[in-house]
């Protein structure tokens, strides 16, 4: 599957047939608040909210940029597996 970033709508995503799998952000000053992951129902438990979620953050890494994790998947899951992106982490911002 190939992960697409649409900049203007401030999401990264995936087509899956007639639907999208989508993780939404809000971008301010190189921090990118992570909002919203959405998986269609059929599609869930095949890894694709954490493949979105790799590649949103090794993007972020690799452009200079730091994350908000609003989102509670990439909160509470998400970042507790994948503990190497902790640095990245800002809580605090606004």
């Amino acid at each position: 599957m190939e992960i697409e970033h649409d900049p203007a709508g401030q999401k990264f995503f995936i087509r899956l047939d007639k639907e999208e799998a989508v993780l939404a952000y809000t971008e301010v000053n190189k921090i990118l608040d992570v909002h919203q992951l959405i998986v269609p129902e059929e599609y869930r438990a095949h890894g694709i909210a954490e493949d979105l979620c790799l590649h949103v953050f090794n993007w972020a890494k690799n452009n200079g940029y730091k994350i908000i994790p609003s989102c509670p998947y990439v909160k509470e899951a998400f970042l507790k597996k994948h503990t190497e992106f902790k640095d990245m982490v800002v809580e605090d911002y606004f």
